[in-house]
């Protein structure tokens, strides 16, 4: 399968005491970069989460997201509240207010909400670690796994838009040979004229060594087949799949490079328009493989 290097995937669980959700985002990159933004909790695993990523991808910037969030003990029904936590933050409001009162400035006393909002007041809020890590470790191969399967969907319409313009680059070759003879016919003709017209006697040898010279410069037999050739190997790659993204590329700059020469050697406006079709449709190949794994 052709992978892409674009995908997006999240899962989320619930648990007693609150709720984990894992996000992969992913866009193209010429190495594999994989970025973290974890729990202070989540950081003893972070090595086993990279590896878990690295065995699933080869290039790619992938960045990983897992949030947890614990619930409210009071939604639990098991608030308790902390009294001595309770009677510190009371005396030390006594203080601040005084402190306010001596200096003429307006200190508004907490409120009852303020104090059930405190850190702490209705119980701690750490998260339970081994719990977290325990459902990071068991919600990630299924986050992998969609991650994947989307990189494969999107792979497979790569896939299918390149081979399109593949075949579109056949056809467009495909009609260069055969327009050869013609040019060919209608430089010797042109050549004659010439000779005529300077009243000079058109010797058969002269015109046939100007012709010699003329078919030699514009030989285009060797760019058609490297250019079929480039093309076999696009379509062999494509169907092996794995990663193969840097060859693709590679194959881009030498498919242009013929469609270059082409275009310098070409001695008729089809084949020039030919060269110019070809290198557009190179184009719109690579920006597709800027895009494969």
């Amino acid at each position: 399968m052709i992978h892409s290097m674009t995908s997006y995937a999240t899962a989320a669980r619930e648990l007693a005491w609150g709720a984990v959700s894992i996000e992969l985002r992913a866009v193209n990159h010429r190495y594999l970069d994989v970025s973290f933004r974890l729990p202070d909790e989540l950081r003893g695993i972070e090595q086993g989460l990279r590896e878990m990523i690295a065995a699933a991808a080869t290039r790619g910037k992938i960045e990983c997201r897992i949030a947890c969030a614990r619930r409210s003990s009071i939604t639990q029904g098991g608030a308790e509240l902390d009294e001595q936590l309770l009677s510190r933050l009371l005396a030390l409001g006594v203080r601040v207010q005084a402190a306010c009162g001596a200096a003429g400035l307006d200190a508004r006393p907490p409120g009852v909400a303020d104090i059930l909002r405190w850190p702490g007041m209705l119980g701690s809020e750490e998260l339970p670690a081994e719990s977290v890590k325990a459902a990071a470790l068991e919600l990630m191969p299924g986050v992998i796994a969609e991650f994947n399967a989307a990189r494969q969907r999107e792979g497979s319409k790569l896939r299918a838009v390149i081979l399109e313009r593949a075949a579109d680059m056949r056809k467009r070759i495909a009609t260069v040979q055969p327009r050869m003879p013609a040019v060919i016919a209608a430089f010797e003709q042109k050549l004659n004229a010439r000779l005529k017209e300077a009243l000079v006697a058109a010797d058969d040898e002269r015109v046939r060594q100007e012709v010699a010279l003329f078919i030699n410069k514009i030989d285009v037999d060797e760019e058609l087949s490297r250019l079929a050739a480039h093309l076999d190997e696009l379509e062999r790659l494509l169907g092996k799949g794995g990663a193969t993204g840097k060859r693709l590329d590679f194959l881009m700059q030498e498919l242009n490079r013929e469609a270059n020469t082409l275009g310098s050697k070409s001695a008729d406006i089809e084949i020039t328009r030919v060269s110019l079709d070809l290198k557009l449709l190179i184009e719109q190949m690579r920006e597709q493989i800027q895009n494969i794994e």
